[in-house]
């Protein structure tokens, strides 16, 4: 089966609650990986390509919500691996096989199909998606059991989002367009560091 290595290294940003950046930092703790059913690209843990100022945006939007106290951001240096990469052809090829593989798992079970959804108050774009969340997560899941070797088939997922309001009137570029990575196996985080010219606020 093809599996493409990405022996590539790019720069990630976490948005956090600052203990996190400390316990990360100072324990060396690892990173939770997120398991939410809506979560874009499936389980892993989630970082900003290459963008601190997404990662601090989406801190400061979870200390808006309350679910943190202390905005941060923590940097990591990651090697995609084997990477999942949606703008690759050869991987979005993959995708009509992964949700025909769900969409039977789901009816064996009687169970009614996820659909990706827009949040309220946020306009039309669909933040949470529980749909593509269950067909990546599936499909890489019987990838990995494919594999026969225990280890993960694919270790990182890539994906390009087009979000937020029209960049000017009639564009197609979109104002909260961005890159994420989910990293599934942990071993391709080759580092962690804070970003260097933070506000008194944000250390």
């Amino acid at each position: 089966m093809w599996r493409h290595v990405h022996h590539r290294l790019v720069v990630g940003y976490h948005g956090c609650d600052r203990s996190v950046v400390e316990r990360v930092l100072l324990n060396g703790e690892p990173l939770k990986k997120s398991s939410n059913d809506w979560d874009w690209l499936g389980e892993g843990v989630y970082f900003w390509e290459h963008s601190r100022a997404r990662a601090q945006q989406f801190a400061e939007w979870k200390r808006s919500r309350n679910e943190i106290d202390v905005p941060a951001v923590l940097g990591a240096y990651i090697h995609l691996g084997r990477c999942f990469d949606l703008t690759d052809p050869d991987a979005t090829g993959r995708l009509r096989a992964f949700y025909d593989d769900y969409v039977q798992a789901r009816q064996a079970l009687s169970l009614p199909l996820h659909a990706n959804r827009p949040v309220a108050g946020r306009g039309d774009d669909l933040l949470l998606r529980d749909l593509d969340c269950a067909v990546l997560n599936l499909g890489l899941e019987n990838l990995d059991r494919s594999a026969g070797d225990g280890d993960y088939y694919y270790q990182t997922v890539r994906g390009v989002f087009v979000e937020g309001l029209e960049a000017y009137p009639g564009a197609a570029i979109r104002e909260s367009t961005h890159v994420q990575v989910a990293v599934r196996d942990e071993r391709c985080i080759l580092g962690y560091f804070v970003p260097a010219n933070y506000t008194e606020e944000e250390r």
